[in-house]
């Protein structure tokens, strides 16, 4: 396999060696642009036919955007574009590094494309050797599994959710996120999902760590259900449910009333938007870290995301601020319409590089949902 690398990494000669010696390490044929002299004047023709002849890209950005071409782009952002839809693109991106504000929106136009791969941060060349080496094998694992079936996948994501029942509905209100990953594949062996181990770690993450959807004023009831294992509170309380597939099923509580925010009893039925947006956030974070527990080599390339929100129909949605305006007052829906769950999919990275996003394209359909 012919593995082109891309970079542009200002008196680091060491990174690209890494490089270098990373994909020869697994027998494959490295092509760096900077074989071919790409320099502010110089023609890339030569690099760029190189590029397309390539199997694989290997993208490595450091702080600086570089000098622009004819295009108006860097050498390294024409390569990129070049491979942008023709061929699998894995990137790095130096950590601790202050980009300029072009390289800023070049490693984020790079995060934010459906279709490439991406891999994350290094810090120095060892770091770097190794992270190509794994990114290459999973990159062949993949690849070796099948093509991604995105409608299945979004099927299946649908599918982990539990059922909608509205006369179970007592006044509380609670997010349903499920993902699936892909290629579909068995990521946990019976055996794996009945361990202990896994178990406790799930359980100290959902309740006490960063990403905690859990109540920790509350117990949990933990067991196989199924072919998954279950973390629960209480009937249609908060829950974490992972199968054998790596499949997901988060459930975290959102605010009760405006008075419950208050300390106080009663009050009215409401969702705001900020509890929304911090129990997506803290889901998706959640998901992040038990993909990265169960699939560390990332088989798992791709997910399906579907959210929910499941409560009364006569919840008002609001923003604190609008609450804080009008707190005794709100504008609610006649119930009755029905909310299908929001879905997409996105490249598994996302979860950890491209949260905000998602969170915004998650948060904004539910929006539209809810708000009367």
């Amino acid at each position: 396999m012919k593995v082109f690398i891309s970079s542009l990494i200002s008196g680091m000669e060491p990174v690209r060696a890494a490089a270098r010696d990373a994909v020869e390490t697994l027998r494959h044929a490295p092509v760096m642009a900077e074989d071919f002299g790409a320099q502010p004047k110089s023609p890339q023709v030569a690099c760029l036919s190189e590029l397309r002849q390539s199997d694989l890209v290997i993208l490595i950005l450091g702080e600086h955007y570089g000098s622009e071409q004819a295009s108006g782009l860097s050498a390294t952002h024409e390569e990129y574009r070049e491979a942008q839809g023709r061929k699998d693109v894995i990137a790095f991106v130096q950590d601790g590094a202050t980009p300029d504000p072009k390289q800023v929106a070049f490693i984020r136009e790079v995060q934010e494309w459906a279709g490439g791969l991406f891999r994350g941060g290094f810090k120095g060349p060892t770091d770097l050797h190794s992270a190509i080496i794994r990114a290459l094998y999973d990159h062949a694992l993949a690849n070796a599994v099948g093509p991604l079936d995105e409608a299945g996948l979004i099927k299946r994501s649908l599918s982990l959710l539990p059922a909608v029942d509205r006369n179970s509905f007592t006044g509380s209100s609670a997010l349903s996120l499920a993902i699936a990953g892909g290629p579909t594949q068995q990521i946990l062996r019976p055996a794996e999902i009945e361990d202990a181990a896994l178990s406790d770690a799930l359980h100290q993450a959902a309740m006490f760590g960063a990403t905690r959807v859990l109540d920790q004023s509350k117990g949990v009831e933990k067991g196989i259900l199924g072919a998954a294992l279950i973390i629960r509170q209480e009937h249609n309380g908060p829950l974490v449910q992972l199968d054998e597939q790596g499949g997901l099923l988060l459930r975290a509580a959102l605010g009760r009333t405006s008075a419950d925010r208050r300390g106080n009893q009663g009050g009215l039925p409401i969702l705001l938007e900020e509890d929304v947006h911090q129990q997506l956030t803290s889901t998706l974070a959640l998901a992040a870290w038990t993909l990265d527990r169960i699939d560390p080599t990332q088989r798992l390339t791709h997910v399906a995301v579907s959210a929910r929100i499941d409560a009364g129909d006569y919840l008002a949605w609001r923003t604190q601020p609008e609450h804080d305006r009008s707190p005794n007052s709100v504008s609610m829906g006649m119930g009755g319409s029905e909310r299908a769950p929001i879905h997409l999919i996105k490249p598994r990275a996302a979860l950890r590089s491209d949260i905000v996003r998602l969170v915004e394209d998650l948060l904004v359909p539910l929006r539209r949902q809810w708000k009367h």
